[in-house]
C-alpha cells in the first residue's frame, strides 16, 4: 500500500462484534479469562490493549517497521530507549536538539552513570572520528530543534552499523510522511506523536517504531514493566489524527515554503532557518532524503535582542504563542524560554540559538493571512 492508503487501512478493520469502522475505544482495565491462562489475547490493560494494538500495527506501517511501542508521552518513548543501555555507556547525540530531550539524558540518566555527548553531526564524515569504546547508541534528529540543521541518516548508520552502535531517530519533526529512518538504515524511530502524528494539539503521546523483533520484543518489556502506556482514548485520538496525517502535512509544507521565501526577503530579518532553501548546509540530502521540506521555520532578527523578539512573539494574531508543534493551527515560540530553556545558554548560542530567534510550527490555514500576520507583528519590533 502507498502511505496515503496505510493511513486509512494499515493495521485498521472494522470491529468485528459491530461492524463498526472506527476502531472502539477499549476503556477497559482487565480482561475476563475462561480459564487461567485461557484468554483471547489480553490480560492487563497495561500490557495489552485492543485500541492500543490496532494503533501499533498502523504505526508500523507508517514507517515500514516490524513493530511499534506506544507511550504515554514522547518522553516516556526516549525513557524506554535511554532504559537499553547500562551504567558506564555513552549517548553520541546531535548538538541541536529539544530541549527534554537533553535534559533526560543529562539530569535524569546523567546521576545513573550514563554517559551522554552532544556533537555536530551534519558533516557525517567527522563523526566517526567521536565514537568511543563506550558508544553505544547514536541519537539523531534531523531536521533538528530548532535549528533545522539536517543530518544525513544513511551516512550515519552505515558508521554505526560497521561498529555495531545502535542508531536511534527522533523524526517528530519530519513525520513519517515526509521520512523514513529504518528504510535508511536507522534501528528505532522516535516520535512525540503529540505533533505531527496526532495533529490537533489534543493528546499527549509518544511511540517508537523498529523493524528488529528481538529489539521489538525488549523494548514491548520494558513497556509493559515501566508502565508509561497511554489510555485508550489517547490511542484513538492518534488513529484519527493518523488519517489525515499527508493532507495536514503536505498543506502546512506548502505554507512554509511560502512563509520561509517571505521571511527571507524582510528587513527586520537576518536569518531564516527551513531546509527547502537551496543555499541550507545540507540541502541536498534533504532532498534525498525528505519527501518535502518541513512545515516548521526559524528565524533571527537584525538586531538580535530578547526584547525585540517578545514584541513580535506578542503581536501575533493567528499565530499563537505556545509550546509544540505539528497541530493543524499555527504556533510562534520563543526557544531560549520555552522548549529550551533547560538546556544552558553557552550550549544554545553555540548551534546558533540565540535570544532572538523564533521558531514558527506553521499550520494549515491560508497562506496569505498567515503572512499577514508575520507582517504585521514584525512591523510592531522595534
Amino acid at each position: 500500500m502507498k502511505f496515503a492508503t496505510k493511513v486509512i487501512h494499515a493495521g485498521i478493520e472494522p470491529d468485528p462484534s459491530t461492524g463498526a469502522i472506527m476502531t472502539p475505544i477499549f476503556q477497559t482495565s482487565t480482561y475476563v479469562q475462561a480459564a487461567p491462562g485461557d484468554h483471547k489475547g489480553f490480560e492487563y490493560a497495561r500490557t495489552q490493549n485492543p485500541t492500543r494494538s490496532a494503533l501499533e500495527k498502523n504505526l508500523a506501517a507508517l514507517e515500514n517497521g516490524l513493530d511499534a511501542i506506544c507511550f504515554a508521552s514522547g518522553l516516556a518513548a526516549q525513557d524506554a530507549v535511554m532504559k537499553l543501555l547500562s551504567s558506564g555507556d555513552e549517548v553520541l547525540a546531535v548538538n541541536d536538539l529539544y530541549g527534554g530531550t537533553y535534559r533526560q539524558m543529562v539530569r535524569v540518566y546523567g546521576q545513573w552513570g550514563l554517559k551522554s555527548r552532544f556533537i555536530d553531526m551534519t558533516d557525517a564524515s567527522k563523526v566517526a572520528a567521536q565514537i568511543g569504546p563506550a558508544t553505544k547508541l547514536i541519537w539523531i534528529e534531523t531536521p533538528t530543534n530548532p535549528m533545522l540543521s539536517i543530518v544525513d541518516i544513511a551516512a550515519l548508520c552505515a558508521i554505526a552499523r560497521e561498529r555495531g552502535i545502535m542508531v536511534c531517530v527522533d523524526n517528530t519533526f519530519a513525520s513519517p510522511y515526509l521520512q523514513n529512518p529504518l528504510d535508511l538504515g536507522a534501528d528505532i524511530v522516535l516520535h512525540s506523536a503529540t505533533k505531527y502524528i496526532g495533529g490537533h494539539s489534543d493528546v499527549v503521546h509518544g511511540c517508537l517504531i523498529v523493524k528488529d523483533a528481538e529489539l521489538a520484543q525488549r523494548l514491548h518489556f520494558i513497556q509493559n514493566a515501566t508502565g508509561a502506556v497511554p489510555g485508550p482514548q489517547d490511542c484513538f485520538l492518534i488513529l484519527r489524527g493518523i488519517k489525515t496525517l499527508h493532507l495536514r502535512v503536505q498543506r502546512a509544507c506548502e505554507n512554509a515554503s511560502a512563509i520561509a521565501q517571505y521571511l527571507l526577503t524582510h528587513p527586520k530579518v537576518s536569518k531564516v532557518y527551513w531546509p527547502g532553501f537551496a543555499q541550507h548546509p545540507n540541502h541536498e540530502v534533504a532532498k534525498r532524503q525528505m519527501r518535502m521540506f518541513g512545515a516548521m521555520v526559524s528565524f533571527d532578527l537584525h538586531n538580535n535582542t530578547e526584547e525585540n523578539a517578545r514584541q513580535v512573539l506578542s503581536s501575533t494574531r493567528l499565530f499563537s504563542l505556545a509550546e509544540s508543534l505539528g497541530g493543524v493551527e499555527s504556533l510562534i515560540g520563543h526557544p531560549a524560554s520555552m522548549t529550551h530553556a533547560s538546556i544552558p545558554r553557552e550550549e544554545r548560542l553555540k548551534v546558533g540559538l540565540t535570544d532572538s530567534l523564533i521558531r514558527l510550527s506553521v499550520g494549515v490555514e491560508d497562506a496569505d493571512d498567515l503572512i499577514d500576520d508575520l507582517e504585521k507583528a514584525l512591523d510592531a519590533a522595534s
